[in-house]
């Protein structure tokens, strides 16, 4: 088991900032998601942002020192979350603060790859040891958070049925699906799959997974994979998933899929935080600190 969780909040939301091609959006909404890093969009009773949230499953799960990567200007994060750079303590909870720059000659950082490696360079002791890393605009639940704390493969995934995930057919169509052998273990993603042979790709359950990019990771094995990860061709970024699937392909059968099927609340472009605000209203009335 290990306590050590890195929230990815290093990215430029550029989704979240296009128009809103709902024309419901309240213009306080817009107002924010144009404004603020997507984990800090007030959703929650008395406008907590979602990393609120997130902190409170991570810690309900069994987490204890969280590292959050974040862009230059996290000034936003630290006034909510602890002003040193780190050994913050906040409800049972340490956290620390790694930053994400924009190199020089690129309109955005280099992706969730480089924001896992900054976190492993800013703190050493994750090139050696297990840790879970997630996004920061995504509400993991307490029950996926706890299932990689505890998973004992070295390196391990949430791998989500995606008719679980209660998401739009326009946004399910972009995730890859996962590809695993009998047991489990990754052998494959299949990015943009062919809709008229995509129900070959299901598991022996009959369902079709996705990824959250939700992983626990075992440093010893993974930083040199996350070091040298090359950039993507598409998005000319350095892809956290890529470098998993490649450490599955390079020490097989270490990389453990673990199913889940539930809804996980997402901030991705504008019209999902009244969805997200929603589900907290029903779901959490308040946070019991």
């Amino acid at each position: 088991m290990h306590d050590q969780l890195v929230i990815m909040a290093g990215g430029l939301s550029s989704r979240m900032k296009r128009a809103a091609a709902d024309q419901s959006v309240h213009t306080v909404d817009a107002a924010q998601a144009d404004s603020k890093d997507k984990g800090m969009i007030g959703v929650g009773s008395t406008n907590r942002p979602l990393m609120d949230y997130l902190l409170y499953n991570a810690r309900e799960a069994g987490y204890r020192r969280v590292i959050i990567v974040t862009g230059m200007d996290n000034s936003a994060i630290k006034s909510q979350y602890g002003s040193m750079e780190a050994d913050n303590a906040f409800h049972g909870l340490v956290i620390s603060y790694a930053v994400q720059s924009i190199p020089e000659g690129r309109a955005k950082p280099y992706g969730t790859a480089d924001a896992i490696y900054q976190a492993m360079i800013a703190y050493p002791e994750l090139q050696e040891r297990a840790f879970t890393c997630c996004n920061s605009d995504n509400l993991y639940s307490r029950e996926a958070l706890q299932l990689l704390r505890v998973c004992d493969a070295p390196h391990a995934w949430i791998n989500y049925d995606r008719d679980g995930l209660d998401f739009s057919a326009e946004k399910i169509a972009g995730f890859a699906l996962t590809i695993t052998d009998s047991d489990g273990y990754l052998v494959g993603m299949v990015e943009k799959p062919d809709l008229a042979e995509i129900h070959s790709y299901a598991d022996a359950s009959g369902s079709l997974r996705v990824s959250m990019n939700i992983f626990k990771l075992t440093g010893s094995i993974a930083f040199p994979y996350i070091r040298d990860c090359p950039l993507s061709e598409e998005r000319q970024e350095k892809e956290l998933p890529a470098t998993v699937l490649t450490i599955g392909e390079e020490y097989p059968r270490t990389v453990l899929g673990i199913p889940l099927h539930e809804h996980v609340p997402d901030l991705t472009e504008k019209s999902d935080i009244a969805r997200v605000r929603a589900f907290l209203s029903k779901h959490y009335t308040e946070l019991d600190w």
